[in-house]
């Protein structure tokens, strides 16, 4: 078992608390009607968002490696704007991880906008190699997620306010 992990930084325009409302607060409800060539559906099967809440994210088929997975809210501080979850099933528990926890943090710029952190912690299976072209894959299709919901937050400055 190798114990890794990875970050990622994107600085954005767009106001911390109205990434974090979007992304954190309602992103079950807004990760699906935005991106639904990646999200099925996301559904809360325990709990409302909050410490403790089981998600449910279904994928599409476009998405290869796996359909769902099951998410448990680690953290939600919004003072801080700093949100902690684990996969709990599905993903690729099992298939190449034995764990797999996620860390998102919104920090305002002092002249406007956000740096979005988020860093993935894992522990792979004995003779999984760290891949680091699957790595840089799942950093450009973050950052092309994040982009396609920064691009509707910004056509629609009301929203998440």
């Amino acid at each position: 078992m190798v114990a890794g992990s990875f970050s990622h930084e994107i600085v954005s325009p767009v106001d911390a608390k109205r990434l974090w409302n979007a992304f954190v607060k309602d992103g079950h409800n807004l990760l699906p009607k935005q991106a639904p060539e990646i999200f099925s559906s996301i559904t809360f099967l325990q709990g409302d968002g909050g410490v403790g809440t089981i998600k449910e994210v279904k994928l599409t088929p476009a998405h290869k490696e796996f359909n769902y997975v099951k998410e448990r809210v680690e953290e939600v501080d919004d003072a801080k704007l700093v949100y902690r979850y684990s996969h709990i099933e599905g993903g690729l528990l099992g298939k190449k991880v034995t764990s797999a926890r996620y860390e998102l943090k919104y920090t305002p710029k002092p002249e406007g906008g956000t740096v979005c952190s988020s860093t993935f912690y894992f522990d792979s299976l004995p003779g999984v190699p760290e891949d680091q072209a699957k790595i840089e894959e799942v950093k450009e299709k973050s950052t092309a997620l994040f982009k396609k919901i920064e691009a509707y937050l910004l056509a629609n400055p009301t929203l998440y306010r």
